[in-house]
């Protein structure tokens, strides 16, 4: 990797491969990462039978649930905080995530976790120069708001 940039493109890649590939856990929640660019990203998993919480209406477990909107948290302060490091070597950027780590997170579980997969998002509500306040939001295969969550996360 150079230590200067021309374009987000391999960027992208490097977290891309962290975020689907280097962190074992979300390799076993099967976590498929769409980031067109810094400002859009979205995790996608598939419903699977190990994913179950509730047996009796098929759902997902909570502990599921949670697991994404955390990891979605994380990667929206991560890309929230990489876009305010803008004009510094690439490795710079990716050594905060080394630094990362979830302070708090609340999830608001709204709706039984039933569908083939589900999409996470997230937003950030604040950055400062430690802590970055996030909010995600987890829908099924037929857009159906399943849970939202808040999280808080150490970046520094």
């Amino acid at each position: 990797m150079n230590p200067t940039r021309t374009t987000d493109a391999d960027l992208i890649r490097h977290v891309r491969n962290i975020f689907t590939d280097r962190i074992a856990f979300n390799k076993i929640l099967r976590i498929e990462l769409d980031l067109p660019n810094l400002d859009n990203a979205r995790i996608r998993i598939p419903m699977q039978d190990e994913f179950i919480g509730n047996f009796i209406q098929h759902s997902l477990h909570g502990g599921v649930i949670s697991a994404v909107i955390d990891v979605m948290g994380g990667l929206t302060a991560f890309l929230d905080l990489v876009k305010k490091m803008a004009g510094r070597p690439d490795e710079e950027k990716l050594a905060r995530l080394s630094t990362f780590g979830t302070i708090d997170l609340r999830i608001d579980y709204l709706r039984p976790g039933r569908g083939k997969y589900f999409d996470a998002t997230g937003s950030v509500l604040r950055t400062g120069n430690k802590v970055a306040v996030t909010r995600m939001e987890l829908h099924n295969d037929e857009k159906t708001l399943i849970a939202v969550g808040t999280g808080t996360y150490l970046i520094s």
